[in-house]
């Protein structure tokens, strides 16, 4: 399930460069505070890993960029945040709604919609195009025992297969129970180039991830996780988010 949700402002919004920390905190701030609290902390447990099981786009709008000064957004803006958890998107809604002024960073806004999104069923192959970086990594140590976080990019094989391996962890927490037989999951790069390739710092960790356009293929509820709860890893920290290629929106 996602919501769009689209702010107004008395003002031109103002963020710096690496701003996803700010919507991160954004959405944990106007959620109930005892989920705000479970997500921020732990998030949804399988095993020794931890998932947060939201995510969300880019702030979607008219902008303009500086390098020296950031991102100058007018208004209005909007946000889609997907989560297979409905009540992290019921929460969020009802918060965002009720409240008369809300803060992101220093800007102040209120809320003007909040759309829910209609839901999509999904076929064994689709063309995507990334609303928010795809990541996926390994950590590394080297010869020191140090760690060394490894980020790989769409032509390395490890790409799909983390992305796949990530995608049937997050199945079994949000159905409770593993896919059948068919685990097969492949993600291959239609539309991208070094240019597609963003760095971004979040919490003064360095993030590599990718934009551009995809095709992927394999289980349909898989492509459904990928959808709902992201693409690759880091979904809470603002990537992983996809939308549908427009020319194949009406095959979908």
């Amino acid at each position: 399930m996602r919501i769009k949700v689209t702010f107004q402002s008395d003002r031109k919004i103002y963020l710096p460069t690496h701003h996803n920390h700010i919507i991160q905190g954004f959405i944990y701030s106007n959620l109930d505070r005892a989920l705000s609290n479970m997500l921020h902390s732990e998030g949804y447990k399988l095993g020794s890993r931890n998932f947060k099981l939201f995510t969300f786009s880019r702030l979607l709008g008219k902008m303009n960029y500086n390098p020296q000064e950031g991102f100058t957004f007018y208004l209005p803006v909007s946000l889609l945040i997907a989560s297979p958890k409905v009540d992290i998107l019921e929460s969020l809604s009802h918060f965002l709604v009720k409240r008369r002024e809300l803060s992101l960073g220093k800007n102040k806004l209120w809320t003007e919609s909040v759309e829910v999104m209609m839901e999509k069923k999904f076929t064994e192959k689709v063309q995507v195009e990334m609303l928010s970086p795809v990541v996926t990594y390994s950590t590394l140590y080297t010869q020191e025992g140090k760690k060394k976080t490894y980020y790989y990019n769409p032509q390395e094989k490890e790409f799909g297969e983390k992305i796949r391996d990530n995608l049937i962890k997050k199945y079994l927490l949000v159905n409770n129970s593993p896919l059948d037989d068919n685990l097969q999951f492949d993600i291959v790069p239609l539309r991208v180039n070094k240019n597609h390739e963003k760095v971004v710092i979040h919490k003064q960790t360095v993030i590599h991830g990718w934009m551009g356009q995809y095709e992927i293929t394999g289980n349909p509820e898989l492509i459904k996780v990928s959808y709902d709860a992201g693409l690759g890893s880091k979904n809470s920290s603002g990537f992983d988010m996809w939308e549908v290629r427009k020319e194949e929106k009406e095959d979908i």
